[in-house]
């Protein structure tokens, strides 16, 4: 997908950055440097749990020297009550990535659980879901590590990734096959490898893409088909390309684009839609 490590620690460096500022003055001002401490992850409700991985990894990047215990691990289903990880570490290091780590894991679980639920659905089916860019600003790594842990198929990352030939681009450029063709000179030139999907409207940009995109499109999307329409557009698209249906999918209706027997059903809702699970980060007491 990416450098995830150079992206991952360009993200948390900003983000403890954004946080601490020219200093944690509540604990700078109330905790001893030197002094150690203990924490747990405790879960406050159903889900799929998902950042255990990055939760280590934050915490280590601070202070490498850490001692980790995971009781969990991503993609477990979590019940109210139960405790993911424990973690022993200086106490200036877990109360400067508390809020880092709890908005990550409740944002990823909270993702990866709506995830899991069109994953579930689709079992004993060809169909995979996909995510989109449809992302908060920033936070992509995250957001599509959690779908991935939930069992939906990352999409391409960003822009840089893949080429997808929109209404728009195409509609700017003149016309699909001009979109294609255009598309297929560049990646040529300056980027060999680089996979090329299109999007379709109706029956006759499928057609169009089908004829134009041969040895040269990997992917056709069909945008806002409904199911009846993606039942005539497959056998216009046979098997030299893969499909993607999109737009207006959700949970209720799944089961009836799946049934089509479409490759992939994009979903932008497994993240702008997903609701942040309830965790938290708290002390262990000393044992006098």
């Amino acid at each position: 997908m990416i450098v995830f490590d150079e992206l991952f620690r360009k993200l948390v460096t900003d983000a403890l950055a954004e946080d601490i500022g020219d200093g944690d003055h509540s604990t700078l001002s109330a905790i001893p440097v030197a002094e150690k401490g203990t924490a747990v992850l405790k879960i406050k409700e159903d889900g799929v749990l998902a950042g255990m991985e990055a939760a280590e990894r934050i915490f280590r990047m601070m202070q490498p020297d850490i001692s980790f215990r995971a009781f969990k691990k991503d993609g477990d289903l979590m019940k109210n009550g139960e405790v993911a990880f424990e973690v022993d570490a200086d106490v200036h290091t877990i109360l400067q990535c508390e809020r880092l780590v709890l908005n990550c894991m409740q944002r990823m679980s909270g993702i990866a659980g709506l995830t899991r639920q069109y994953t579930d659905q689709l079992k004993g089916y060809h169909t995979r879901v996909l995510d989109t860019r449809k992302t908060t600003p920033n936070f992509r790594l995250f957001e599509k590590w959690a779908v991935a842990i939930g069992g939906g198929v990352n999409h391409r990352f960003a822009l840089y990734d893949m080429i997808m030939l929109k209404d728009n681009h195409i509609d700017y450029c003149g016309g699909i096959t001009r979109a294609i063709n255009k598309a297929w000179a560049y990646v040529q030139e300056k980027k060999p490898g680089l996979k090329i999907e299109v999007e379709t409207r109706t029956l006759d940009d499928v057609r169009e893409a089908v004829a134009a995109g041969r040895g040269k499109v990997f992917r056709i999307m069909l945008d806002n088909f409904s199911p009846a329409l993606i039942e005539q557009a497959l056998p216009l698209i046979g098997t030299e390309f893969e499909t993607e249906a999109s737009g207006g999918i959700n949970l209720h209706n799944l089961l009836d684009y799946a049934k089509t027997g479409v490759d992939f059903v994009s979903v932008g809702a497994l993240i702008h839609q997903a609701r942040s699970v309830d965790l938290s980060l708290k002390a262990v007491s000393k044992k006098p």
